[in-house]
């Protein structure tokens, strides 16, 4: 809405106190103090030739403060046309408001003047084609090269790019759409898929359980899918929809091995997308339709710890969600510990025992490039400024996890496990803080059993840096016997040939290039990409190893490492790998070549931290 200077000047005036209250989530405009959001509904028509959604947002709302008289909501490149509101007569009347001047990480307020408290506003917008949470893909970027293809990437706080919301986890609202796209693509979301939906009206969704938005997801495309059981099935691209299903069989005994342990599955179905290799992580917990990237398709079921991951976000994360983006290891410290007992339960001890260990021993060899400030799990510091205040985001998982399991090796499963799904149980469908869990730890379990963990050592785990020296460290007997193994291959006293690797998982050989990164010479990495195929491995985790650990030793790797930058988008690979090229004096300029190439078929946030990287160099 275009204001005149006089106007303008008005909506300024009347917004002055809003803007200069202080509330608790320092990365959005909302004052949800005074109002929050009890549903939104999305009415909206995807334009591929313009890279646009456009359409209505619908907003319920819940007056707190019976003297407010605005509604702020947070937005990011989106286009407004007109707002309006509903009178109690039933009609729709417009609105004013004014778009604050872009702030480089939050955005813009959406400030809307009101007369009175409405239940219901709408925005009509569209989005802007650079929508930070929206990727537009041309047929030839698909694999079958006829259709285009979109995917949404909310987290953490990109919702607002495609819809005015109030974008903080500390907000949960359900949620419903009709979206309108080509003929011929199907739409899927975050909410109730139809599986016989044509799209005929409008493909049209439902999500009956609160969530926050941050949860909002979307993906239009030429999909296919397969069920895998009562309540699970996998979407993918139609040349990827059987060996998707092959890898995601076990989904189901996943989803009640859970149960089993933390309660019931409370959101109805757990589908899956398998999304284009530019989706830039491993995968995104969106209730009821997880996305995941193809990397996770190994053909032989390795890694389908990521989709253990993704599913038990469905109680840590979804259900119990973190209040601010401070307090992120209790979305993600939580789930990851979580993953390792639903891992054991469906795959027995000593894998989860592998998989633990290797997390502990990542977690230590990341902390030499995590400043000492960012590796507390959380601050003393109030809310303000996340770049100063908040933890580094990947110590969140392993850290958290390692607390978790500390409290659990002491109090025996008997005594934790009721714990914690009872933190699951009186938080469900709630947003929480770290204070919050510390009051339930000390009245649920520590009161009982004060020598499982002292405030001191707690205060150490959640705002001191690295992990304390009382954390016991796994253990695996295999992985022992492996470093055995590397050692003697390692000084020269072990031919490649003789290593014993015929029994060997993904989780050992991603151990074994772990540990020999930065140590073996480019003949020994040479002679293992002969006798073992590293650089053509179908197992992503384990290749991205071998070209990481290649590119030090000075081994070339050109040619495979050319296939894989140019046709996977994983932030998690594709950085730590530009990384090491760019310090490469041989391989400096190749890489520069390499990336001009890849960088349009990376999704924005891969494309924004490897030009990061770039300027550093």
């Amino acid at each position: 809405m275009r204001t005149n200077t006089i106007l303008r000047m008005t909506l300024c005036a009347l917004f002055a106190h809003t803007a200069a209250n202080v509330h608790a989530d320092p990365l959005s405009y909302a004052r949800y103090d005074q109002v929050r959001t009890t549903d939104l509904h999305l009415d909206l028509k995807a334009d591929f030739a313009r890279k646009t959604l456009t359409g209505y947002a619908e907003l319920s709302l819940n007056w707190l403060d019976k003297s407010a008289r605005s509604l702020v909501l947070d937005t990011r490149q989106l286009s407004i046309a007109k707002v309006q509101v509903l009178q109690p007569n039933g009609r729709w009347a417009a609105a004013s408001y004014m778009l604050d001047k872009p702030d480089a990480e939050k955005g813009q307020a959406l400030r809307i003047a009101l007369s009175t408290q409405p239940e219901k506003v709408r925005i009509y917008y569209h989005t802007a084609p650079t929508a930070p949470a929206l990727q537009w893909m041309t047929p030839q970027q698909t694999m079958s090269g006829k259709r285009p293809f979109m995917f949404s990437q909310s987290e953490t706080i990109d919702a607002r790019s495609w819809a005015p919301v109030q974008d903080t986890p500390a907000v949960r609202f359900t949620y419903s759409a009709r979206i309108d796209a080509p003929q011929g693509l199907r739409v899927v979301m975050s909410a109730e898929n139809d599986q016989k939906s044509t799209g005929a009206g409008g493909w049209k969704f439902k999500m009956p359980q609160p969530v926050p938005a941050y949860l909002l997801a979307i993906a239009i495309g030429e999909l296919e899918l397969r069920n895998l059981g009562p309540r699970t099935a996998v979407y993918a691209e139609p040349a990827r929809i059987e060996a998707a299903a092959y890898e995601l069989a076990d989904t189901e005994k996943m989803v009640s091995a859970a149960e089993s342990l933390y309660g019931p599955y409370r959101w109805g179905r757990y589908d899956m997308i398998v999304l284009p290799p530019s989706f830039p992580i491993g995968g995104m917990e969106n209730p009821r339709m997880t996305f995941l990237t193809p990397t996770m398709i190994a053909g032989d079921r390795s890694l389908v710890d990521l989709i253990a991951h993704e599913l038990a976000h469905s109680w840590s994360g979804n259900l119990v969600t973190n209040a601010t983006w401070k307090h992120w290891w209790l979305n993600e410290g939580f789930t990851t510990y979580v993953t390792t007992r639903i891992v054991e339960s469906i795959y027995g001890k000593e894998v989860a025992e592998m998989g633990l260990q290797l997390e502990q021993e990542e977690l230590f060899a990341s902390l030499k490039d995590i400043p000492v400030a960012k590796q507390a799990l959380i601050t003393r510091d109030p809310d303000g400024n996340p770049s100063q205040t908040y933890t580094d985001d990947q110590l969140a998982y392993p850290k958290g996890a390692w607390l978790l399991h500390t409290l659990e090796q002491r109090a025996g499963r008997d005594v934790f496990d009721p714990f914690l799904r009872g933190w699951f149980d009186q938080h469900a469908f709630q947003s929480a803080t770290t204070e919050q869990f510390v009051a339930y730890l000390q009245k649920n379990l520590l009161d009982a059993h004060p020598e499982v963990m002292s405030k001191a050592e707690l205060d150490e785990w959640l705002y001191g840096p690295a992990v304390p020296a009382t954390a016991k460290h796994t253990v695996s007997p295999r992985l022992t016997a492996l470093d055995a193994q590397r050692d003697a291959w390692l000084k020269g006293e072990l031919p490649t040939a003789n290593l014993d690797t015929k029994n060997w998982v993904a989780i050992e050989w991603m151990h074994f290039l772990n540990t020999i990164d930065g140590k073996a010479t480019a003949q020994q990495m040479k002679e293992l990409d002969q006798a073992f195929a590293l650089g053509k491995s179908g197992n992503n985790e384990v290749a991205f190893r071998f070209y990481l650990a290649s590119v030090k030793a000075g081994y070339s790797v050109r040619e495979p490492l050319t296939a894989f930058l140019m046709n996977v988008g994983r932030k998690k690979f594709v950085l730590p790998l530009y990384t090491a090229l760019l310090a490469s004096p041989a391989e400096r300029e190749w890489a520069l070549a390499i990336y001009r190439k890849a960088r349009p078929r990376y999704h924005p946030d891969t494309q924004t931290n490897v030009d990061k990287v770039l300027g550093k160099r």
